[in-house]
């Protein structure tokens, strides 16, 4: 939008008079080339692929960062799934800010793990990210997209990766949306999903939610990290204490859950940005 804006600007009568347009087109070009080279905040260590989602009769990008001593040690990592990849490592393709991923994994040298981003599908992303349909919003084809990661992506992940396959060593992760999808996931398919890092969850999204966690028998072995901030509407916060207190009285204990209610945090990517670095901490430690 930005070059769009600057390209109008020198395209009107005024401007174009005061040069001449060869000078406008190098010019311009030259904007082009610095715009994407200063963009890309990307560490070296993140890499993409594509892959097919039969599921959802689509292809999808996947982003993949590796630990910086990856390529050197034939050691085994956990591995964390995420939404919106667009969001997680790149402010070249982050809608409003990205979450420093990348950034906070390669200070590390030690508790590391490889993590896989899956990017959201655009205009499909209600649709993906929502297990069940919503009047106004439509959505609901969230067990595909999860049996997708489960059944394709992961496996996939596995044979290519030096990975630690078991439930306790994969995490799924996500905000709002993808806060819902990675609950949902963790509660229906512990097999797979042992830890789960749910920011500012949509519980708003269905009621469906609360019902599902009533029915199930909750794994006495699953981690849930909730966030969410005080200043992102109405029901968000009372929304999360509900489902915590629902999960303690399934028998979930307190080291199996952290809930956090940020003073003053709004629903954007700079809230999950700043507290990714403590979720993934507790979500990794063995004192829990």
């Amino acid at each position: 939008m930005y070059l769009v804006g600057i390209f109008k600007l020198l395209s009107s009568s005024k401007a174009y008079n005061s040069m001449r347009f060869n000078h406008f087109f190098i010019f311009f070009c030259l904007l082009i080339c610095f715009k994407i080279n200063a963009q890309s905040t990307a560490s070296k260590q993140v890499r993409t692929f594509t892959i097919a989602a039969p599921q959802l009769d689509t292809l999808k990008t996947i982003w993949v960062y590796l630990p910086k001593n990856y390529e050197n040690s034939e050691k085994a990592y956990p591995v964390i799934y995420m939404h919106d990849a667009q969001n997680l490592f790149d402010d070249e393709t982050s809608y409003v800010g990205e979450w420093k991923v990348d950034e906070y994994l390669d200070s590390l040298s030690k508790n590391e793990s490889i993590i896989i981003g899956i990017e959201h599908g655009n205009a499909k992303r209600i649709d993906e990210l929502t297990p069940y349909k919503h009047e106004k919003y439509g959505g609901g084809q969230g067990d595909a997209y999860i049996t997708f990661i489960k059944n394709t992506l992961k496996p996939h992940v596995d044979v290519t990766y030096r990975t630690k396959t078991e439930a306790e060593n994969t995490t799924i992760f996500g905000s709002s949306l993808g806060g819902l999808i990675s609950f949902y996931a963790a509660i229906k398919y512990p097999e797979t999903f042992g830890k789960a890092g749910v920011f500012s969850p949509s519980f708003w999204f269905s009621e469906k939610i609360y019902e599902l966690v009533e029915s199930l028998e909750i794994s006495t072995t699953s981690k849930f990290y909730f966030l969410v901030g005080d200043k992102e509407g109405d029901t968000m916060v009372p929304d999360q204490n509900r489902m915590v207190e629902l999960l303690k009285s399934k028998g979930t204990n307190d080291n199996q859950i952290r809930n956090l209610i940020i003073k003053d945090g709004q629903h954007n990517e700079k809230l999950w940005s700043e507290n990714f670095a403590a979720a993934y901490n507790w979500l990794f430690s063995e004192k829990n």
